[in-house]
C-alpha cells in the first residue's frame, strides 16, 4: 500500500489492527509502504501467525517508492510459501528474498540503480511476537504504561553511540541524523536482525513505524496517544501530530492490539529475561579505535619495511595482530542468534529503549500547546473548521486537567487535532478537485 493518504482497519479473533501511511507535508511522493498480511483460517494461524511490515524506501522518489512496495508484495508472499522451516527463519529468508529482488532490479536499470527500503516487520504467533529488522524503521511494544522499542536503529547515530557505549542523544549534532547503515537493495546480502519471541497478553499493543513518526515526535508521546485512543484514531492522530510538528517526510503507522489472547490461543511463552536497557546493551561491532590501530599499524609497518627497517615492521606487525586479537574478541557473536528454550527460538537482545509513557504534566504540556497553536489560526484561513469543537475539546481538556485526569486529556487534545487536520485534507481535496475543473 503506497499512496498519498491511505487507511486500513482488520479484526480477527482475538486481535485488531490499524494502519495509516500518509505523504506528509514537505513532500510529493509516498515512499513509505504497509502490509498487513492476516492468517486464513486456524491452521495457517497456528503455522504462520500474522505478519505486519513497514518499509520505507530511498532513492530518486519513483526508486524508492518501488523498493518500498517490492519489499512489503514480496515479504508477505515469501513468508508464506515457506512451510518448512520455523516462523523465525521463514521471515528471515522472506525479507533476504526481498533484498535479492530490489538488488536485481536495481542492477538491472540505471533509473533504479542504488535503490533500497527499510523493513520492519512484526509476527504475532501462537508462541508469541517476533521481530525481524533491517534499516531504521521501528517496532514497539507498548504493555500498561511501558512503550519498549524492540529494534535497534541502524543507522549512523545508532551505530557510533553503540560502539561508544553511548547515548545517541550524546553523539554531535553535526553528525546527521537520516543515514542509515544498513538497508534492502543497494547489496545483494543483507543481515537481517531477529528480536523475540516477545510475551503477549491481552491489552498489549505494537507499533511499526517509518522515521517520519519518530522524527517529529518523542515515544513519550507517541507511546502516551497508543496508549489512550482506540486504534482506529491512534494511527491517524500520530500522523496528524507528525504532519502539525511539520510533515518533513513519509509517515506511516500500523497499530496491532492483543484484544483477548485467549480466543486467539496463544501461549503464555516464558517472560523476556532480557536485561533492563541500559545507554546501549550491545556492541553492536568493533570499536572505531580497534580499526584505527590496526590501519595505522599495517601502513606504518609496510613503510618501514620499505625502508629496511625491519626492526620496526615486526613491531608494527605485532601492534596490528593486538589490535585484531582486541576485535576478534569484541565481535557481536549474539546478534540473531537462536537458543533452545522455545519453538521460535530466543533471538536478539531488545528492548533497547524503555519509555514511561504514562500520561502528565509534560505529555499535556505538548499536546496543549499544539492545540492552542491550532487555535490562534481561527480566522485566518478559509478552511470549513468547526472550530467551536475545538473549544469544546479544549475546554475538556482543561477540566481533566484540573481533575488531575491526563489520559481525559490526551484524548480531548488528540480530537482537536483530528478536527483540524481533517479539515485541511477536506480543504485540500477541494483545491485539488476544482483545480482539475479549471484545467478542462
Amino acid at each position: 500500500m503506497s499512496s498519498p493518504s491511505s487507511k486500513l482497519e482488520s479484526s480477527i479473533g482475538g486481535l485488531r489492527c490499524a494502519a495509516v501511511s500518509d505523504v506528509g507535508m514537505r513532500r510529493s511522493s509516498n515512499q513509505d509502504s504497509l502490509a498487513v498480511s492476516l492468517a486464513e483460517g486456524s491452521s495457517q494461524w497456528k503455522s504462520h501467525g500474522h505478519l505486519f511490515v513497514v518499509a520505507d524506501g530511498m532513492g530518486a522518489h519513483a526508486a524508492g517508492e518501488l523498493a518500498s512496495k517490492m519489499a512489503t508484495d514480496t515479504v508477505p508472499h515469501s513468508y508464506h510459501k515457506r512451510s518448512e522451516v520455523t516462523p523465525s527463519e521463514a521471515i528471515v529468508e522472506a525479507v533476504r528474498e526481498a533484498n535479492q529482488v530490489i538488488y536485481t532490479k536495481g542492477s538491472n536499470s540505471v533509473d533504479f540503480h542504488g535503490m533500497g527500503t527499510t523493513c520492519s516487520c512484526l509476527l504475532v504467533l501462537p508462541q508469541g511476537a517476533l521481530a525481524a529488522h533491517v534499516g531504521d524503521s521501528r517496532v514497539y511494544r507498548l504493555r500498561g504504561n511501558c512503550f519498549e522499542q524492540l529494534t535497534f536503529d541502524h543507522s549512523l547515530v545508532w551505530e557510533m553511540a553503540a560502539a561508544g557505549h553511548a547515548s545517541e542523544d550524546e553523539i554531535p549534532a553535526y553528525v546527521p541524523k537520516n543515514v542509515i547503515t544498513r538497508s534492502l537493495g543497494p547489496h545483494p546480502t543483507v543481515s537481517v536482525d531477529v528480536e523475540g519471541p516477545f510475551s503477549v497478553q491481552t491489552g498489549d499493543r505494537f507499533l511499526l513505524c517509518s522515521d517520519g513518526l519518530t522524527g517529529p515526535l518523542k515515544p513519550e508521546l507517541i507511546g502516551a496517544v497508543v496508549g489512550c485512543l482506540p486504534l482506529n484514531e491512534a494511527a491517524q492522530t500520530l500522523i496528524d501530530l507528525a504532519n502539525l510538528l511539520g510533515g518533513p517526510d513519509n509517515i506511516t503507522t500500523i497499530v496491532v492490539e492483543i484484544a483477548e489472547s485467549e480466543k486467539l490461543g496463544m501461549a503464555a511463552p516464558p517472560e523476556e529475561t532480557h536485561e533492563p536497557p541500559r545507554r546501549f546493551k550491545r556492541s553492536r561491532g568493533i570499536h572505531p579505535l580497534c580499526w584505527v590501530a590496526m590501519v595505522v599499524s599495517a601502513i606504518l609497518g609496510i613503510a618501514l619495511a620499505t625502508n629496511q627497517s625491519f626492526g620496526g615492521a615486526f613491531l608494527s606487525a605485532a601492534a596490528f595482530l593486538v589490535a585484531a586479537l582486541v576485535a576478534w574478541t569484541q565481535r557481536d557473536t549474539t546478534s540473531g542468534a537462536c537458543h533452545s528454550g522455545s519453538s521460535v527460538g530466543i533471538h536478539g537482545k531488545a528492548p533497547y529503549r524503555r519509555h514511561d509513557c504514562q500520561p502528565g504534566p509534560a505529555t499535556i504540556a505538548t499536546l496543549g500547546d499544539i492545540v492552542r497553536q491550532l487555535e490562534d489560526l481561527e480566522g485566518q484561513n478559509t478552511w470549513e473548521v468547526d472550530w467551536p469543537a475545538i473549544h469544546r475539546d479544549r475546554q475538556t481538556a482543561h477540566e481533566a486537567i484540573t481533575k488531575g485526569n491526563y489520559q481525559d486529556a490526551v484524548i480531548a487534545y488528540c480530537s482537536a487535532v483530528r478536527r483540524l487536520m481533517q479539515a485541511l485534507r477536506n480543504s485540500k481535496r477541494t483545491a485539488a478537485s476544482d483545480s482539475s475543473v479549471d484545467l478542462c
